[in-house]
């Protein structure tokens, strides 16, 4: 028979033994714990030195959380819609090489106006100038902006992906024109964009309605027709090369202006 000290000292070990084995048991889920928050940390770690180097690339000094994305700094578009006209060919020569012609381009952003050189590119201007009277420029979008390298804002695109074309091609013009002197095309330039690939000269002559304003010297080799220069609106293309560009479209490339970029009129006329 179990005395009632001998019965008191059996509870007591038992206790004791309950009391050890919780204790393990917490002593486990501690070691977990710090395990499971050191690698969290590792992790936290690896990324900050990598976000930091990315940084330093870059040149970047400092890790922060990403800026805001900016404000727009232009107006509301006009209502409207952007063109679908195509044509099977190029249009008939009507420009007079002798006459001096200007466009302006009201945009959502402000106005910039050109002056074009029929002389120097008369099929250029020919084609510009009857796109412009077709209201083929209308309502839309300059859909690329590139201001590292080369400096320049892209429009003539009614579909904004730049594939967009007006069912013809132009031959290439003025590629020798003297301002473009060591490769590079001045700030205040127009030229045409085309498709030429540098290597195959079956992708000469690809030039349709895209064009490209030089808001800032730009080392470009002379394959793009130069058509005209600006002469105003300099202040609205820095404007919206302030405003920065968007990450390059993953299935365009495209780099499009923070800032919406409407051509709500574009109109040429003769003096």
């Amino acid at each position: 028979m179990v005395s009632k000290d001998q019965r008191r000292r059996q509870l007591a070990r038992e206790k004791f033994e309950r009391q050890q084995q919780r204790r393990s048991v917490a002593r486990r889920k501690t070691r977990r714990r710090n395990v499971i928050v050191a690698s969290a940390v590792a992790v936290a770690l690896a990324a900050g030195v990598a976000a930091y180097a990315s940084a330093g690339l870059t040149g970047g000094d400092e890790v922060a959380s990403a800026p805001p994305a900016p404000k727009n700094p232009c107006a509301a578009p006009a209502k409207g819609t952007p063109s679908k006209k195509t044509w099977k060919k190029e249009p008939a020569m009507s420009v007079d090489t002798s006459a001096s012609y200007a466009a302006k381009l009201s945009t959502t952003c402000g106005t910039i106006e050109l002056k074009l050189d029929p002389g120097k590119a008369p099929h250029t201007v020919n084609s510009f100038a009857f796109l412009a009277g077709q209201g083929y420029f209308d309502h839309s979008k300059c859909h690329r902006l590139v201001d590292g390298g080369i400096h320049v804002l892209q429009c003539g695109d009614p579909t904004a992906t730049g594939s967009g074309n007006p069912g013809y091609t132009l031959p290439d013009e003025n590629l020798k024109d003297p301002r473009l002197k060591g490769g590079v095309y001045p700030a205040g330039t127009v030229a045409m964009a085309n498709s030429y690939n540098g290597k195959d000269e079956k992708t000469r002559n690809s030039g349709g309605s895209q064009f490209f304003l030089v808001f800032q010297d730009s080392r470009l080799p002379p394959n793009y027709t130069p058509f005209g220069t600006i002469t105003r609106g300099m202040d609205v293309l820095r404007k919206i090369a302030d405003a920065g560009a968007t990450s390059p479209d993953p299935q365009t490339g495209n780099t499009a202006p923070h800032a919406r970029v409407v051509i709500d009129k574009a109109a040429v006329t003769k003096s």
